[in-house]
């Protein structure tokens, strides 16, 4: 197989990238884009004309990063962990999805990976094909697909996009997939299914410029080798949790201690073991073998029917249940700790929670390399 070109929008902390790191694939990082979500305001029309009739990449980088420069004081946290963990120049990190020109990257990219966030489409028609979706970031991707042509491109995204305003999103973002002409396949897929013992159903769309009826979406594994308490510090500590050299995930059985500063307050604990209210009720439950979805926002501390908490005393009272900490809640996403946390707490468990679960996207790759479509 030869080396594999690939190029990430909404890039996050790198799934796609840590997926072929385990897997030990020869690859180059093409480039990368996501803005951290810091938002700024700008005509779009009229920056992007200004962009795009720019002669080289370096000069619309450039001006991209002046404009978010003038508009915002707010910190690119996600480029910092990309840059930190990732072979890539930063002149090669783009910082707005709108105004990069994939034009200048045509057939240049091998492999074209990114999931945009789920932004109505109510207000748009579904006849126009690519031009119904404009305004929207999934416009921008599908645009970068259709100018950059990549051999494969994956797209992912919440599993309710198929059914998000009874159906019609999916029904345009098909017809959009098919107006690009790349053969393409999608199934949800759960990362309990994959080797990680947590339920996250994400939608996965694989599409192939050239025709490839010998694809199929990866079978699920048979059985869970291992369950949430074994991706915790205090039975494999920090450092240990590696992959062997075909890319497994490798626990070796090593006591660790957390910090106390993760386990649950007086206050938090009465909080958090508490079911909710009539109107929404979930009851609480810790200890879990398959952790529930990990969230952004799981630095909030939700309650027990919500988010995840461990206790390693043999009980569940006051004073021995904790949190994740920032080092499992990335375990749980698939990313051994060879991974790189240069953030703060907050950043640290958002981008966890934000990014897609890597061996969900190893057995995708699995898949799409035995369709032998990199071989030449």
């Amino acid at each position: 197989m030869k080396k594999i070109r690939l190029a990430t929008v909404f890039s996050g902390i790198g799934a796609i990238e840590f997926a072929l790191k385990r897997m030990h694939v020869d690859h180059e990082l093409v480039f990368a884009c996501d803005n951290g979500d810091r938002e700024i305001s700008y005509d779009i029309e009229k920056e992007r004309q200004k962009v795009f009739a720019m002669s080289s990449l370096l000069e619309k980088k450039k001006y991209v990063d002046e404009l978010y420069a003038k508009s915002t004081s707010a910190k690119n946290y996600v480029q910092q962990s990309y840059l930190a963990n990732y072979d890539l120049n930063e002149d090669k990190f783009y910082q707005d999805i709108i105004l990069l020109d994939g034009r200048d990257y045509r057939g240049k990219v091998d492999l074209f990976v990114g999931g945009s966030p789920c932004q109505s489409f109510s207000s748009v028609g579904a006849q126009g094909g690519l031009d119904d979706a404009r305004g929207t970031l999934f416009y921008e991707y599908a645009r970068l697909v259709s100018e950059i042509q990549p051999k494969v491109f994956i797209y992912e995204n919440v599993r309710n996009l198929i059914n998000h305003d009874g159906g019609k999103t999916w029904t345009l973002i098909k017809r959009i997939f098919d107006s690009l002409g790349y053969d393409y396949r999608f199934e949800v897929l759960n990362a309990a299914d994959y080797g990680i013992p947590q339920t996250r159903r994400r939608l996965i769309v694989v599409g192939f410029k050239k025709s490839c009826k010998n694809f199929v979406m990866p079978p699920e594994t048979v059985k869970l080798k291992y369950k949430m308490k074994d991706f915790s510090i205090n039975n494999c500590d920090e450092g240990y949790f590696t992959c062997d050299e075909n890319g497994d995930i490798n626990i070796q059985k090593k006591k660790g201690k957390p910090d106390d500063k993760y386990t649950l307050s007086p206050k938090l604990y009465a909080y958090v073991m508490k079911g909710g209210t009539k109107t929404f009720y979930q009851k609480p439950k810790i200890n879990l073998d398959i952790a529930r979805t990990v969230l952004q926002t799981m630095g909030n501390r939700h309650r027990a029917g919500v988010d995840n908490y461990m206790s390693f005393d043999g009980t569940e009272n006051l004073g021995s249940v904790r949190m994740l900490t920032e080092r499992e809640a990335h375990r749980l996403m698939g990313f051994t700790d060879d991974y790189k946390i240069v953030v703060s707490r907050a950043q640290a468990y958002k981008q966890a929670g934000n990014s897609i679960v890597v061996d969900v996207l190893i057995a995708v790759l699995n898949s799409i390399f035995d369709t032998k479509i990199f071989d030449n």
